[in-house]
């Protein structure tokens, strides 16, 4: 019993370690997300090629912390504001909480849903991660594995699967629907996208002209 209890007691110590290595291993290779790794599991296809930040259009980065995380180079991770302002919500986590680091460690160690859980297992390792990769990694790797329809995964196989170009081309208006799809990549299309689709990328575009100077973190 006395091994049994040990055991237990060691494995947050395991799990953390083995965070800590994945981490270090991932400043320098792109990781899989989650949910690709259960594609291919299950057999399903995965389309996605990593690309450096360098090779994706700036236009693009601008527009995703235009919409996602406007804080995104003054927060350590976690925009502890926001978290605060939705602690009493009702409803539960909102991913208007979620800063791109707490989705990118998300995507990467965690399980896709709406938990309290999972949201408290983010905020730690979203504070580790952006401490370990720094902001330009944490943005290259968020970029590489976000989901941008069934399948699709990355900036470089969205921009090619829904625009038929290189992310590096991608324009201002490209750009915004990409980012306009992202809270919801299955029922959302960037290449059609419905009247409430180009209204949000409307506003993502009047947003990223007052966030090009908050990116000063990724130069």
């Amino acid at each position: 019993m006395r091994r049994l209890v040990g055991l237990f007691m060691l494995l947050p110590v395991m799990l953390l370690a083995l965070i800590l290595v994945l981490g270090l291993v991932y400043s320098a290779l792109t990781p899989p997300s989650t949910l690709m790794l259960a594609r291919w599991l299950t057999g399903k296809p995965v389309s996605r090629e990593a690309v450096t930040l360098d090779a994706i259009s700036p236009l693009l980065v601008q527009a995703v912390i235009a919409s996602e995380d406007q804080r995104f180079c003054l927060h350590n991770g976690v925009d502890w504001g926001a978290l605060r302002d939705v602690v009493d919500d009702d409803e539960g986590p909102s991913r208007g909480a979620s800063t791109i680091s707490m989705q990118t460690v998300k995507n990467v160690f965690l399980w896709p849903g709406r938990s309290v859980i999972r949201k408290g297992m983010e905020i730690p390792l979203a504070v580790i991660a952006d401490t370990l990769w720094g902001k330009r990694r944490m943005m290259e790797i968020y970029l590489n594995i976000a989901e941008w329809g069934d399948g699709v995964y990355g900036a470089e196989a969205a921009a090619q699967r829904w625009f038929g170009k290189s992310a590096r081309n991608l324009n201002r208006s490209e750009a915004s629907l990409l980012a306009a799809v992202l809270p919801n990549p299955i029922q959302r299309n960037a290449a059609l996208p419905s009247r409430g689709v180009r209204a949000v990328a409307t506003r993502i575009q009047g947003r990223m002209n007052g966030v090009g100077g908050l990116m000063g973190c990724l130069r």
